[in-house]
Formats: C-alpha cells, structure tokens, sequence
C-alpha cells in the first residue's frame, strides 16, 4: 500500500510541475484509497508544501514579487477561512461547482487562445482570494490559481515559480489549521520523511521536462492540465 502511495505522489509532483499546480489535485483523490479524507488532507497538503519549495527552488529566477503580493495575500487569508471551515461545508459539492467552472473557462480559452484577462487588483485580488479559500477547505486551490495566472500570460518560468510561491504561503497557514484539528496523527507521521524526497525528485523530473517544452505550447499544456482536473473533480462531486 505505501509503495502505491509513494509511486502516485512521484507522479503527482512531475506532472504538477509542468502544469504549474496540480500535485494535491491529482494526489488526494488516490490518498482517499489509503486514508480518511483528513489524514489524506494533512499528509497530501505537507507533499503539496514540499513539492512547491523545491519549483521554487528550481524556479527562482522567475518569481514576479508584484503579482505574489498581489495574489498572495488574498490566498493566504481566505486559505485560513477556507481550512476552518472543512467540517462545516460539502466538499463533494464545492468540488462539483469549481470542475464546472474550470471545465467552462479551459474550454473557451483552448478555443480562443488569444483571450487574455488584464492583471489588475480585482481580478488578481478574486484569483487570490477564490484559489487560496478553495485550497484550504478541499485542498485543491492550484487549479484555479493556475487558471488565473495562466491568463496573465506570465513565462513558463515566472509562471511556474511564482505560483509554486503563492502555494507555499498558503499551505504555511493552512497546515497548522489541519494539525490543530487533528488531521495528521502520530502514527502516520512518518509518512513525510518519505514525501519530501519524493517531492523533489518529482519536482526536478518535471523541470527537466518544461525545459523541452516550448513557450508557445505550455499555455496549452496548462489548459489541457486544467480541462483534465475539471472532469476529476465533476466525477468526484457527482
């Protein structure tokens, strides 16, 4: 069982590296076929922390302060209410809304690629403030982030870090929330010395990856990444 675990966090971190987000997305619904929905909350969202300080780190030259700022302090406050509130509200429905909404906005841009939404304080402060409250009550804010970003038309490079920034602050304030309700017990606490190695080499698979991938393309990786998690989280709601 902890091999399967393992081998399905590796491959949630290459392909959440080259779509910019995406490594809790695709690994909490596989962590429910090891754990309760909270142990697989606090233990997918410390892989999820690992995973994005090693982008950044492979990343950092493309870090845009100005849209961290932006977008980052809005998803980090809303990220607290998000993850107080986890017992309080249906997370099959929320999942169900957010897969339609991607599923609409990653369709009209795959057909239309040249739509751009202009990077202003409401539509970064809206990105920040949607993503960031999604991630800490379901744990799966990335894909809305990178929905936002991705139509900022930043570089693969700034685009990837930049995000990968935001997501660890937000899974700085979100994880003691988990820890304080008790998500993450002694006995599985040893789970994570085996997670963060994983992170890293997931991480590094995944940048030698982008590196092939041409600009021109990644948009449409991302989109196409963003179409796929839509579906999972309409299955998952239904």
């Amino acid at each position: 069982m902890e091999i399967l675990f393992f081998l399905s966090a590796l491959f949630a971190e290459v392909i959440g590296t080259i779509a910019g987000f995406g490594s809790s997305t695709i690994l909490l619904p596989l962590a429910l076929f090891y754990f309760d929905f909270t142990t697989a909350l606090a233990l997918v969202a410390f892989f999820h922390l690992f995973g994005n300080l090693s982008r950044v780190g492979f990343f950092k030259g493309g870090l845009d302060k100005n849209t961290i700022i932006k977008f980052g302090i809005p998803s980090v406050i809303f990220s607290i209410i998000g993850a107080l509130l986890v017992s309080y509200i249906s997370q099959d429905l929320l999942k169900g809304i957010l897969g339609v909404f991607l599923l609409v906005y990653s369709l009209i841009f795959l057909w239309k690629d040249t739509i751009r939404i202009k990077e202003n304080f409401f539509s970064t402060f809206l990105g920040g403030s949607l993503s960031g409250f999604l991630a800490g009550l379901i744990g799966t804010g990335g894909a809305l982030r990178g929905a936002f970003l991705t139509s900022f038309n930043l570089p693969k490079e700034k685009y990837i870090a930049t995000s990968a920034f935001i997501a660890i602050v937000v899974d700085a304030t979100r994880i003691p929330a988990y820890l304080k309700e008790g998500f993450l017990q002694s006995s599985n606490s040893w789970y994570l010395l085996a997670l963060f190695p994983i992170a890293v080499v997931g991480s590094f698979l995944g940048k030698r990856i982008v590196e092939k991938v041409p600009q021109k393309s990644f948009k449409k990786v991302v989109l196409v990444a963003i179409l796929l998690i839509s579906i999972q989280l309409i299955y998952t709601g239904l």
